[in-house]
């Protein structure tokens, strides 16, 4: 794309933006780049007045899959088996979706637009009218993974505490924030605050997906494909994406495009670390015995009350059910012993058999997770907050159980 350069506006197309708009011409495609705001009647409006002027041959969209199947099915989380979601692992992902979501609900009963009311307008005209829809952004889950590995370990903890506390506020939104989101998506406006003072949060959140969208753009609509593509993008997103085109971009952009997309494996050191954990407790319990059969049974209690006791009150805390509180109590100290199943999974688990959500909870999922007594009265909501609840409870126990008893050896060899 080394050719590209920037166009003047169509003149059948005079009036038609309302916002920022570029418009690049490279190997006889037109990209128009409409930038737009997610909440925003007017940028829906241009949505769907530009691809009904019968001007373009296709629509991409600042949509990954995941959030495409979200925004075309409200009802996904409906359709997917929770304890599914707990065996692969992603309870933690889904509840961050219900936060967004939660953030996303509010500011559309403020400001009365529902936030990304454009992507649906593209959406619903591309399919009306029968033109490819190309979906260009990258998908939110690794942009979050990406976001973490690229933090400093130690503000991640006050990075996702702010996010949590900002989606989950019953204040009313900041008439800022909502300026924000029409120049980012709720992703982009929930971090906004850190990342303007962050270059290690800027990166992943906007700057690598400014470089990721152009290069999807150039694997699904390389010049000559199409005519003339509408690139639906958050007004943010357009200066970056237009330094892109005006660069060389490499012969094979899905190469590049699949090094952004990758997430760092954890280190050797933090795999082999329960499995080191689990070490150390047994070959505690078997110096205690070896010692005295007295103090071995009072590491093996020690460890079984308080590993037991503080994954129970956690999963009591999220108003777990009676039977699932005592069976995480009885489960902890025995799952904390084997890496390959958690006392959160064991405990959701438990839940999900005693109070399976029923329709009216999903249905009302989106309504409830906008306020925090909502989180505990949906079952779906108060199913996740048991799994998280308990693995955290059930990883401090194992901490605590575990300093206990090295204290205890080294006091008894002292």
């Amino acid at each position: 794309m080394t050719d590209s350069q920037e166009s003047v506006t169509d003149p059948r197309q005079e009036g038609a933006f309302s916002g920022p708009h570029r418009i690049i011409e490279v190997g006889g495609t037109r990209y128009t780049l409409l930038g737009t705001a997610h909440v925003s009647a007017e940028s829906a409006e241009d949505v769907r007045r530009l691809i009904r002027s019968g001007d373009f041959d296709a629509v991409a969209i600042e949509l990954c899959d995941a959030r495409h199947h979200n925004l075309s099915n409200p009802d996904a989380l409906a359709q997917q088996d929770l304890f599914e979601i707990f065996r692969r692992g992603k309870a933690g992902m889904v509840a961050a979706n219900l936060a967004l979501g939660a953030f996303q609900q509010r500011v559309a009963e403020q400001s009365g637009i529902e936030p990304g009311a454009e992507m649906r307008a593209a959406l619903e005209e591309a399919r009306h009218h029968e033109l490819p829809l190309l979906l260009i952004d990258r998908d939110v889950g690794i942009t979050l993974k990406r976001i973490y590995a690229n933090v400093p370990w130690w503000q991640r903890m006050s990075l996702f505490t702010g996010l949590l506390g900002s989606v989950m506020s019953r204040q009313e939104i900041k008439p800022e924030e909502i300026e924000r989101l029409k120049e980012g998506d709720v992703l982009e406006s929930t971090f906004s605050e850190f990342a303007a003072e962050s270059e290690t949060l800027y990166t992943p959140l906007i700057a690598e997906r400014d470089r990721y969208m152009v290069l999807r753009l150039a694997e699904q609509a390389p010049p000559g494909r199409y005519r003339n593509v509408l690139v639906v993008i958050g007004a943010g997103h357009m200066k970056g994406m237009v330094e892109h085109f005006d660069a060389p971009l490499p012969a094979e952009p899905e190469r590049e495009r699949q090094t952004l997309e990758a997430t760092p494996p954890p280190s050797k050191l933090w795999r082999a670390l329960p499995w080191l954990i689990t070490a150390l407790v047994l070959t505690g319990f078997i110096i205690g015995f070896s010692r005295n059969t007295d103090l071995g049974w009072q590491l093996v209690v020690e460890w079984f009350l308080i590993n037991g006791v503080l994954s129970g009150v956690a999963t009591l805390a999220a108003l777990a059910h009676p039977v699932t509180v005592l069976t995480t109590m009885v489960a902890a100290p025995l799952t904390s012993l084997n890496p390959t199943i958690g006392a959160g999974f064991v405990a959701a688990g438990v839940e999900l058999w005693l109070r399976k959500p029923k329709v009216r909870d999903f249905s009302l999922l989106r309504h409830d997770v906008t306020e925090l007594k909502g989180w505990w009265r949906n079952r779906v909501s108060r199913t996740l907050l048991v799994f998280l609840f308990a693995t955290l409870g059930s990883a401090a126990g194992t901490w605590i159980a575990g300093f206990r008893i090295a204290g205890a050896l080294l006091g008894t060899a002292a």
